[in-house]
């Protein structure tokens, strides 16, 4: 092998990329396509009527609220809507704080504004993922809700954050936008709080491109997100068949409603998500045996796993020992076909000048106009340090179950190889 770096001139591990880190639609097949051609033949891609609606929506929703054992699943058309949905569904009203991680994409921020609450930012810990302790000194009487989400696969403290929770008062929403399957204690991610919300995009554990489902076990929440979801109507009476209109009841909603394409390629997903997660477990496993000790050698740190058995395995996430190493080693290790990548730019949620700046939609600033005085809400670099640090020296490496055991070596190969170049 040449030891010397491609980025300077050398040979590549690697002479083509490695595959797109897309987990679930890594795995597409014949299941997806076939279960597409149906809705398609059946010329039915509306969930609610057509010619001879397959039912593919609904048949997702039921598997995925049994499988994680939850009483109500409600598929959307993106996580996005599905975090909209669940703050709605909680009741989370203009003039309202929502507590969100300071290390998440940018729709966990964005998703609060748009129902009218205002976000505050909590600081993260070497996990990546919201820091229980800093939240409960965070809460206040305007906080309505708080939004915890687990990183690419990482778990949350989630006993720490639900007592917390319950401490105060305030409802809980998992954003497991990322981690479809990973679990804490046993127990899957999105079924602690009041609501879990997840993402199919394509990214994602599983996927169909785009899509979202929210769970809940209330009536109520399930209602008000069903109703919000589909223009405020309520087609959902098989499962609430004790609802009766009432004009307390109505709402003006959107239109986040899934398609039967999308809910087609789902039910495939979740089918294959045991053997992802599995797969992608094995490769994780295999680089950080391989990679671990001589990368801690020379003051790399690997990210806190919360609960291995949970971890669902979509990343390895390292801290280097500075910033401009990060860079280094980034640059060098892509040089190599070996992709890897900065979450979110090396840089935390707030950063983005939209939310720094509270730039909205609107001329009057709406919503963080609705907070002033004492209560006015403030955003500026340097408020959560320990997302800014770990940020500003994170390198990951994401993963996919399509990878061969060739793809595993190239990248243990070319990380010790960048390794003892740059890091040394």
């Amino acid at each position: 092998m040449d030891k010397t770096l491609a980025i300077n001139g050398g040979t590549p591990v690697r002479s083509v990329k490695l595959p797109g880190p897309y987990p679930g639609a890594s795995v597409y097949g014949k299941e997806e396509a076939d279960a597409v051609t149906e809705v398609v033949m059946r010329k039915s891609p509306f969930r609610y009527y057509g010619v001879d609606v397959a039912g593919k929506v609904r048949d997702f929703e039921k598997m995925f609220r049994e499988r994680h054992g939850r009483k109500y699943a409600l598929a959307c058309s993106s996580g996005t809507a599905a975090l909209i949905l669940g703050l709605i569904a909680v009741g989370v009203q203009p003039g309202d704080k929502v507590i969100v991680p300071a290390n998440s994409f940018y729709a966990t921020a964005g998703a609060v504004t748009v129902v009218g609450a205002v976000p505050v930012f909590c600081d993260i810990n070497h996990s990546m993922n919201i820091d229980p302790e800093t939240l409960d000194k965070m809460i206040d009487p305007l906080v309505k809700a708080v939004v915890v989400v687990p990183i690419l696969g990482n778990p949350c403290q989630m006993d720490q954050i639900v007592a917390v929770c319950k401490k105060h008062g305030v409802h809980l929403i998992e954003d497991a936008a990322q981690s479809c399957g990973s679990k804490f204690h046993g127990q899957f991610s999105g079924t602690f709080g009041d609501v879990g919300t997840f993402s199919l995009q394509l990214n994602k554990i599983i996927s169909s491109g785009e899509g979202g489902i929210l769970m809940m076990d209330s009536d109520d929440y399930f209602e008000r997100a069903a109703r919000f979801h589909d223009q405020g109507s309520f087609r959902e009476k098989a499962l609430l068949p004790e609802i009766k209109d009432k004009p307390n009841q109505y709402l003006i909603g959107q239109n986040y409603r899934m398609s039967e394409v999308a809910g087609a390629i789902a039910c495939e997903q979740l089918k294959k998500i045991d053997f992802i997660i599995g797969r992608m477990r094995e490769i994780k496993k295999s680089i950080k045996d391989a990679v671990q000790p001589v990368l801690e050698s020379y003051g790399v740190e690997f990210r806190t796993i919360i609960d291995e058995d949970g971890d669902a395995g979509s990343t390895v996430m390292m801290y280097m020992p500075t910033a401009e190493k990060a860079m280094a080693f980034h640059d060098a290790l892509r040089a190599e076909n070996i992709f890897c990548s900065h979450l979110y730019d090396r840089k935390p949620i707030y950063a983005a000048p939209s939310l720094l700046g509270q730039i909205s939609a609107y001329e009057n600033r709406f919503p963080f106009n609705q907070l002033t005085g004492e209560n006015k809400v403030e955003y500026h670099m340097g408020m959560c340090p320990v997302a800014e640090d770990l940020l500003s020296r994170n390198v990951m490496i994401p993963l996919a179950p399509a990878f061969t055991d060739q793809d595993t070596e190239d990248i243990i190969t070319g990380v010790l190889k960048v390794a003892k170049e740059i890091l040394a």
